[in-house]
């Protein structure tokens, strides 16, 4: 598959066999994120790779309980709060695999300037979703489904003390995968919506 094949067939799929994926293809998917683009080249991308059913279970766990303490603290129906999360349970137990894509600050620029610190962690934020989307799109070209997850930025303690990470990782998000059980179609926008030429 060459690269705009795979960008332009790619979907977010979240239904998956359970067929586990064997590590040469999740150690591929690994090196593509790595080699992604990154501010000064610091490479401030980290990643967890979690299998244990056990794990999985336990982090769905924690993050629904987040889940529903700020929906109830929201106001939202009760009904809808379940629904909410029993899906993200679901979404996160099911696959067979998931990355929890990570930044860490520890080799980027530090400045005595409150903006151009916050410049340096946009960066990183930058470098780090350029890495997650070689990871989606390296597993499409290796057969595989994915989707992109943002709830651990709504509960990032909670990830880190479920995973125990490292001081210095912030979780950015979660990558399910798994060999997909569904197909998916998507249309896009034309271009003279998102695009100025001078």
């Amino acid at each position: 598959m060459d690269v705009f094949e795979a960008i332009l067939t790619r979907r977010s799929i979240r239904r998956y066999t359970p067929q586990p994926i064997p590590d040469t293809l999740m150690e591929q998917i690994l090196q593509a994120a790595i080699w992604s683009p990154s501010a000064h080249n610091r490479q401030p991308f980290r990643f967890m790779v979690i299998r244990t059913q056990a794990t999985k279970e336990q982090l769905a766990r924690a993050m629904g309980a987040q889940l529903r303490h700020d929906l109830t603290r929201d106001g939202a129906p009760i009904d809808l709060i379940e629904q909410d999360v029993n899906r993200s349970y679901e979404r996160i137990t099911q696959a067979p695999a998931l990355i929890l894509l990570a930044l860490s600050m520890v080799d980027m620029d530090s400045y005595t300037d409150p903006t151009r610190n916050q410049h340096e962690r946009t960066m990183a934020v930058q470098s780090s979703a350029m890495a997650g989307q070689n990871i989606l799109l390296a597993a499409h070209a290796l057969g595989l489904g994915a989707c992109w997850m943002c709830a651990p930025l709504f509960c990032a303690a909670v990830v880190k003390s479920v995973l125990e990470l490292p001081i210095d990782w912030e979780p950015q998000a979660l990558i399910a995968l798994g060999f997909p059980a569904q197909t998916r179609e998507k249309t896009r926008h034309p271009l003279e919506k998102s695009v100025l030429w001078r």
